[in-house]
């Protein structure tokens, strides 16, 4: 077996077909666009560059492609919610074949002790852990969502016998989009409708700086500076509406607000899957014009929450339920083409949100696991702390 190092157009290409040729038969696999993957190593798009390093291998045997893996850097996370320097690997790909996947994770291990690490987690992202996190570990029978992991059942086995130990758990919560919520809900729901100083709504219109802000503003008091969840900043927030805007439907994009002050939000986007398994991985001239024919044909049926926050300063006060109850009045109009409702994945660390989302729908449709494998196993293993 031998390993290469990612560095010609022709190993690139390895990287992207490596997938297409083992998920051939896999019926729920859903080929990733190439543009998507080739953006994580891209210096001049990933902006993680500015702060980290990438790199990224094959493993050919006889000529033969059979497995692939990534290792970087990301020196904002490095430390942060960490007892040792962290790094990270993922977009790992291999045959069923122990020796294969223990070359590959040794790749990472060895770059990353290199440059200090002592530890890493996978498989990640290099980037945002709203996009290729985690390893499935449960739902095989379910269409991937947009740039979320797909894998083959044995690769937990792969990773489970190299060291590799669960840090969290992902839980993917699903329902159809018809149908009640949980009595709890609605009751927390009512009780904040009372109180005047608080609204809830859609966008009327798209005003990319004006939903940035508001976005930025609820996230970092929400979210950030928790263990190794870094902040939003500006340009950020503003990439990330430009990137959504073409497929953005503002019905899907709730906010609450107290006294006018953005306190919470619950984002949601058509799930792009489910027309870019129709793409076969490409998003040329040919491929954006049968976008754009299922865009307006209809043929999306799915939409999937991608963030959901409340400052600190409202939790506890009945908002998430009025701000979901606030959508599920609206999704019950004859005119909302949606029929099925996933969640992004929410950490077994966060019972708080957990007990939201089982509110929403107690179904748990995937799990995916974050590993962690300390290069030094004498130390104890420690899995992300509980928040509270």
């Amino acid at each position: 077996m031998n390993l290469h190092e990612v560095n010609t157009p022709e190993l690139a290409k390895e990287f992207l077909q490596l997938p297409v040729r083992l998920y051939r038969n896999e019926p729920h696999w859903i080929r990733p666009l190439d543009k998507d993957v080739e953006n994580v190593f891209d210096k001049s798009i990933n902006k993680t560059f500015q702060h980290g390093e990438c790199t990224r291998w094959v493993l050919q045997e006889n000529g033969k492609t059979i497995g692939r893996v990534a290792a970087f850097i990301n020196n904002k996370t490095t430390h942060k919610g960490n007892e040792q320097p962290t790094g990270g690997m993922g977009f790992f790909e291999c045959t069923n074949n122990q020796q294969a996947a223990n070359l590959l994770f040794d790749a990472c291990k060895n770059w990353l002790a290199e440059r200090g690490m002592e530890a890493m987690d996978g498989p990640i992202n290099f980037g945002n852990r709203d996009r290729w996190w985690g390893l499935l570990v449960e739902g095989f029978d379910k269409e991937p969502n947009y740039q979320c992991n797909y894998n083959f059942a044995y690769y937990k086995n792969l990773f489970e016998a190299y060291g590799f130990q669960v840090y969290f758990y992902q839980l993917t919560f699903g329902r159809p989009v018809q149908g009640p919520l949980d009595p709890r809900l609605l009751e927390k729901a009512e009780r904040v409708f009372d109180d005047m100083d608080y609204t809830f709504g859609y966008p009327k219109k798209l005003e990319e700086q004006k939903l940035a802000a508001e976005i930025r503003h609820v996230y970092n008091r929400a979210w950030a500076k928790r263990g190794e969840i870094p902040e939003l900043t500006e340009g950020q927030a503003l990439a990330m509406v430009k990137q959504m805007k073409p497929v953005l439907d503002r019905r899907l994009i709730w906010f609450g607000y107290y006294r006018n002050e953005p306190v919470a939000f619950f984002i949601s986007l058509p799930e792009l899957n489910q027309i870019f398994k129709y793409l076969n991985g490409k998003f040329n001239l040919p491929a954006k014009l049968k976008f754009l024919w299922h865009q307006k044909t209809g043929t999306n049926k799915k939409a999937f929450g991608i963030l959901f926050g409340i400052v600190p300063e409202h939790q506890g006060k009945g908002v998430d339920g009025a701000i979901i109850e606030s959508f599920r009045r609206m999704a019950h109009s004859k005119s909302f083409p949606y029929e099925q409702y996933e969640m992004n994945w929410i950490g077994d660390f966060n019972p708080k949100m957990i007990r939201v989302a089982e509110q929403v729908t107690p179904n748990v449709v995937k799990r995916h696991a974050t590993y962690r494998k300390l290069f030094d196993e004498r130390k104890p293993f420690k899995r992300f702390p509980i928040i509270n």
